[in-house]
C-alpha cells in the first residue's frame, strides 16, 4: 500500500488526518465512541428506570432527541418494550456502519479510555467559562440569588436546570441522555443530511456545504431549547431570549467542530460533560 492510498484510508468521515494509529486516529475510530459511549447508554438507560418506578413513564428524564427516534422506530414497528431497547441500538448500529464505510482498524485499546474522559472533560470547561461570562457576568458572586447555568438537555415536560427536574442524580441522567442523542439528532444524522442536501442535491462547493451544515445544525440545536416539537405540535419549553440562544448555537458549532476533527465519541463525552459539570454547579452554588 502506498503512502498515498494509506492516507486516503484514514481520511474517511473526518476533516483532519491524524497520523496512522495515533491517539487522535485511534479514538476518532467509529468503533472507540461505541466502546466509549457503552457505559453512558447504560446508566442513561437504567437511570431512566430506576428514577422512575414506573418504566412506562418516564418523560421526566426521557430527552426529547430520544423519545423522536423511539416515536419514529415505533412508526416503523418497533412498538412496546422493544422500543425501549432499540434506541441505544441504533446508536450502536449507526456507528457499526460507520467503522465498516471508514474501512479503519477494528482494534481497540481499553487504555485509551481514560485519557478520553480527561479530553472531553477539558474539551467542556471553555463551554463552562462562556457559559459564566455570558449569561451570568457575575454567577461567581451570585450564589442563592437565582443564578444558573444553562444545560443542553430537553425533557418532553421539563427544559433544563436541576430546579426544574427536583434533584442532582435526574438532571445527570438527562445530561446524559441528551449529550448521546442530541448529538445522534444534530450532529451525526443532521449534517450528513444537510451536506448530501447542499453539496449532492444542490451541487454547492464542499467547504461551503461543510459551513452552511454546521450553522444550520448549530442554529436548529438551540432553537430546540426553547421550541420543542412532538406529537405533531410546536411548543415553547423555555422562555427565548437572544442570549440563551447565541450561547447554545455557540455550542452547537463548537459540538459540531469536535464532531468534524475528534469524531463522535469525543463530540458526544464533551456535551455530556458539560451537562454534568453545569447541573453540578446549578445545584451546588447557582439555585435559589
Amino acid at each position: 500500500m502506498t503512502q498515498a492510498d494509506e492516507n486516503t484510508r484514514y481520511s474517511t468521515s473526518q476533516f483532519f488526518n491524524f497520523e496512522a494509529d495515533s491517539y487522535l486516529e485511534r479514538t476518532s475510530r467509529p468503533v472507540y465512541a461505541i466502546m466509549f459511549l457503552l457505559p453512558f447508554i447504560v446508566f442513561y438507560e437504567l437511570g431512566t428506570i430506576f428514577i422512575n418506578t414506573d418504566v412506562l413513564n418516564q418523560s421526566q428524564v426521557r430527552v426529547v432527541a430520544f423519545v423522536w427516534l423511539q416515536k419514529f422506530l415505533g412508526y416503523l414497528g418497533y412498538n412496546g418494550k422493544l422500543a425501549w431497547v432499540a434506541p441505544p441500538l441504533v446508536v450502536i448500529l449507526i456507528l457499526l456502519g460507520l467503522q465498516v464505510a471508514s474501512r479503519k482498524r477494528w482494534s481497540l485499546g481499553w487504555s485509551d479510555i481514560g485519557p478520553m474522559w480527561v479530553e472531553c472533560i477539558l474539551l467542556a470547561i471553555p463551554l463552562i467559562v462562556l457559559s459564566l461570562f455570558v449569561n451570568n457576568p457575575d454567577a461567581l458572586g451570585s450564589a442563592g440569588q437565582g443564578a444558573s447555568l444553562p444545560c443542553f438537555s430537553v425533557t418532553p415536560l421539563q427544559s433544563d436546570n436541576v430546579s426544574h427536574i427536583g434533584t442532582l442524580l435526574p438532571s445527570m441522567v438527562t445530561g446524559v441522555g441528551a449529550g448521546i442523542y442530541e448529538e445522534l439528532v444534530f450532529r451525526l444524522i443532521l449534517i450528513c443530511v444537510l451536506m448530501l442536501f447542499f453539496q449532492d442535491l444542490l451541487g454547492v462547493e464542499h467547504r461551503v456545504s461543510v459551513i452552511l451544515s454546521i450553522f444550520i445544525s448549530a442554529g436548529l440545536f438551540s432553537a430546540h431549547h426553547h421550541y420543542v416539537f412532538l406529537d405533531g405540535q410546536l411548543a415553547q419549553s423555555t422562555e427565548f431570549n437572544w442570549t440563551a440562544f447565541g450561547f447554545r448555537a455557540t455550542a452547537g458549532v463548537y459540538f459540531a467542530g469536535l464532531f468534524a476533527v475528534r469524531g463522535f465519541g469525543i463530540a458526544v463525552g464533551t456535551h455530556v460533560f458539560y451537562d454534568i459539570i453545569a447541573t453540578t454547579l446549578n445545584a451546588l452554588f447557582f439555585q435559589s
